[in-house]
């Protein structure tokens, strides 16, 4: 089937007449300058284990359904759905989840069962599986993210495996995931895991992180550099855990971002965004500023 020549020049046209609006941010100039949320994109969220991927992807999957009333369907494997609500409850409410009042937990329970439904994990899946499933929901739920964490915990097709090997299969997941998200307009946001290479390879002695892990770059992600290839927007995690002090940071480096016409572009190699964890662990500010507050609006109160 060959494209329609006619749109492609069109779009182009739109383009250099600055007709392209950009994509959907959340009001925050330090982060909209480097990523965005676009719908129908393949994004790869990357980091080694325990930096915190999952609660950063949640918070802000949280923070484009409070500002812009985004839906997610969520398949978590290393993470019983409860534990992920309780997470944003707590993102929600700011506080501990036992600290939270009848009338909060009420409210905000509400608002991430309107935004988010979660596949159930006591069964595995394939990337086709979960392919189906997900096409299935979407007839019935009209959502706009789909976040699958993490892509190692999903079972192989035995069939595609045994036909293509490894490296092809990866590049085959890939690129279904890529169909997907253009099909039916929903970005994709994929957790994915570094690999043991890039766990040894530390910060020199004269860096003020020495001895510390040093962020994956696109190219460590467990498979390979095929990831990065095929993604839209390539994010990765990182957290000095055992740092002293910044601990509580979490650092966000956008390694890609393919179409940049919309919004968004790398961070500079050695300048992150760096965001801090509330007290307690119920949200992140950046710059001294809480997000959740910077989202609010009198649309979207009482949050």
């Amino acid at each position: 089937m060959l494209i329609e020549f006619s749109e492609q020049i069109a779009y182009l046209q739109k383009v250099r007449s600055g007709e392209i609006k950009t994509a959907t941010g959340l009001g925050i100039k330090d982060f909209d300058e480097h990523f965005r949320f676009k719908s129908s994109n393949f994004n790869i969220i990357l980091g080694h284990a325990n930096v915190g991927k999952t609660s950063i992807a949640l918070y802000l999957m949280l923070l484009y359904s409070v500002l812009h009333q985004k839906k997610w369907l969520v398949y978590s494997s290393e993470n019983e759905p409860y534990s992920l609500i309780r997470k944003m409850i707590e993102f929600l409410e700011k506080k501990p989840i036992n600290k939270v009042t009848d009338k909060g937990f009420k409210k905000s329970s509400d608002f991430i069962n309107d935004h988010f439904k979660f596949i159930d994990n006591g069964q595995m899946y394939t990337y086709k599986d979960l392919l189906d499933y997900a096409d299935a929901i979407k007839q019935a739920w009209n959502y706009h993210g789909l976040f699958i964490d993490p892509y190692n915990s999903l079972k192989k097709d035995a069939d595609l495996l045994k036909s293509v090997g490894g490296h092809e299969y990866d590049y085959t997941a890939c690129t279904e995931f890529r169909i997907f998200c253009k099909k039916h307009n929903v970005t994709i946001w994929l957790n994915t895991h570094a690999n043991t290479d890039a766990l040894r390879k530390k910060h020199s002695s004269f860096d003020e992180y020495a001895g510390h892990p040093i962020p994956p770059m696109a190219s460590d992600v467990e498979g390979g550099g095929k990831f990065v290839n095929r993604a839209d927007d390539f994010m990765v995690v990182h957290r000095y855990v055992q740092h002293p002090s910044d601990y509580m940071y979490s650092f966000i480096h956008i390694r890609k971002v393919k179409e940049i016409e919309t919004g968004g572009r790398p961070t500079a190699i050695n300048n992150p965004i760096p965001i801090k964890a509330l007290p307690n662990n119920v949200g992140y500010s950046l710059n001294g500023i809480d997000l959740l507050d910077t989202v609010k609006t009198p649309q979207n109160l009482p949050f």
